[in-house]
Order: C-alpha cells, then sequence, then structure tokens
C-alpha cells in the first residue's frame, strides 16, 4: 500500500493542489495531512482518496474545519490520531505539542509516526518507529510531500 504524507498548507489552495497532483501521479491509496489545514478548500482537494487530519496550531476555526472534514467524507482526528493501515499502527499528529510528540515517539506502540509543524522535511528511525515530517505545503523551500510503502514501513520525501 502507498501512503501520502502532507502538512502544513496553512490554506494555500495552489500549494496543495500541487501535492494533490503528485500524489495522483505516484498512485498513493490513502492520504494523511499532519495539520496546520487552514481552510475548507484545501480539505477539498483530497477528496480522490481516504484522507485523515489532523488540527495543527495555526487551524483556528476548528468546527468549520471538521465540518468540511465531514463534509467530504473523510476523517477528523482532532489533535491526535491513531490508525492501522496494512498491519502497522500509525500516529498523526502536529508535533506543536513536543511533550506529547515526545511521548508518542518513545512509546514503542506505533510503526510510523507522521507529524508537522516545523516546516522541514525528515524520516529518522527511533528503535522500532520511524519519525516522518513530509515537509510543509508553505513556508518550505522547496515545498514537499513524503510517500510511505506499507507494510515495509519505508518513506522518501519528493519535493514538489
Amino acid at each position: 500500500m502507498r501512503l501520502g504524507v502532507v502538512s502544513d498548507s496553512h490554506g494555500h489552495v495552489a500549494n496543495a493542489h500541487a501535492a494533490v497532483r503528485m500524489l495522483q501521479s505516484l498512485e498513493v491509496e490513502h492520504v494523511l495531512h499532519c495539520g496546520d489545514i487552514g481552510t475548507p478548500e484545501v480539505v477539498e482537494l483530497f477528496a480522490p482518496w481516504p484522507t485523515g487530519f489532523v488540527f495543527g496550531n495555526c487551524d483556528y476555526d476548528r468546527p468549520g474545519l471538521a465540518a468540511a472534514i465531514a463534509a467530504a467524507g473523510q476523517t477528523c482526528y482532532g489533535e491526535f490520531g491513531q490508525l492501522e493501515l496494512a498491519g502497522r499502527q500509525i500516529a498523526l499528529l502536529h508535533s506543536d505539542d513536543a511533550r506529547r510528540f515526545r511521548e508518542t515517539l518513545a512509546s514503542g506502540a506505533y510503526d510510523l509516526v507522521c507529524y508537522g509543524h516545523t516546516h522541514a522535511a525528515l524520516v529518522e528511525q527511533h528503535g522500532a518507529t520511524l519519525a516522518l515530517n513530509p515537509g510543509a505545503l508553505y513556508r518550505a523551500n522547496p515545498h514537499s510531500v513524503a510517500i510511505v510503502e506499507l507494510p515495509a514501513v519505508k518513506a522518501e520525501i519528493i519535493a514538489l
């Protein structure tokens, strides 16, 4: 299974649209958005896939975003998501709560921890857990997304 991971779109529809085109070309089957979504228009762009969203520290209209996510038939996890895909345990959070982020990584409960907030792409092994920040779709150079092959849990950063 090929998983697409994005973060920090901050309501920039053109940048999110570029990410969607890239994810389509890479034939992903599921998408996770690691927060700072920004606007309902960004949510709508991810309609081609089952997509899970978490809120970031700049997602000020959480009720509006949650409604847009529900209307799109997608999943809103609030501030923290946990799911299983291809037999792998995945955590999804923004990481602005540094303590929660560290505890999630250290727990050993997840094969993959997807996060955003820093606008810096990073793939890093922590014991049996792979930590993945896909970079950002706004205020990053370059803008980037990530692809994860499951169940192997092999991640790659893709510049847009």
